[in-house]
């Protein structure tokens, strides 16, 4: 997928993200910090960095700026309603910085984490394989704690077998 313009990222991104978004009512407050194991993310990590990754990474090397990544722990945002708070406002605030981006950047390289220059058309492209992948794990997540989730295109597994028969 090549990325001609912004406006058509942006409407793409938006669509992954509110399959993403989705899931926020599902966690329950009392068990943001679960995980399944110790020292693996626990939900709210997985939030945090979903949030974090794409405002203080993603946005700041398109912009040639260091990343401000610095982990997504409960220092970030403490408790359900601020980690939501957290996770809207970092993807806000990314929406509005790459609205500004001129449309010649999308062909210019940037440098994430002083490594090898990427085309940052082809740098936006990881953005939603990179949420795609942890939305894949929080839905691992809330079925471990036997939350039941929302099909991500509208018919379950089993759905689509009863209809295909």
């Amino acid at each position: 997928m090549q990325i001609p313009d912004i406006d058509s990222f942006l409407d793409y991104y938006q669509s992954v993200r509110a399959r993403t978004r989705r899931l926020l009512p599902l966690v329950p407050p009392a068990q943001l910090e679960w995980t399944y194991r110790p020292g693996k993310f626990t939900l709210g990590d997985q939030l945090r960095h979903i949030a974090a990754i794409e405002r203080q990474l993603y946005v700041e090397a398109v912009f040639d700026r260091p990343s401000q990544y610095a982990g997504c722990g409960p220092g970030l945002a403490a408790g359900y309603e601020a980690t939501v708070a957290f996770f809207d406002r970092c993807h806000a605030e990314t929406l509005a910085a790459l609205r500004t981006l001129p449309p010649e950047r999308l062909q210019e390289k940037c440098y994430p984490l002083g490594g090898p220059g990427i085309t940052v058309w082809k740098w936006l492209r990881l953005l939603p394989e990179h949420e795609i992948h942890h939305r894949g794990q929080l839905y691992m997540y809330l079925g471990m704690l036997g939350i039941e989730t929302p099909p991500i295109f509208g018919l379950s597994s089993e759905e689509l077998t009863r209809r295909s028969v």
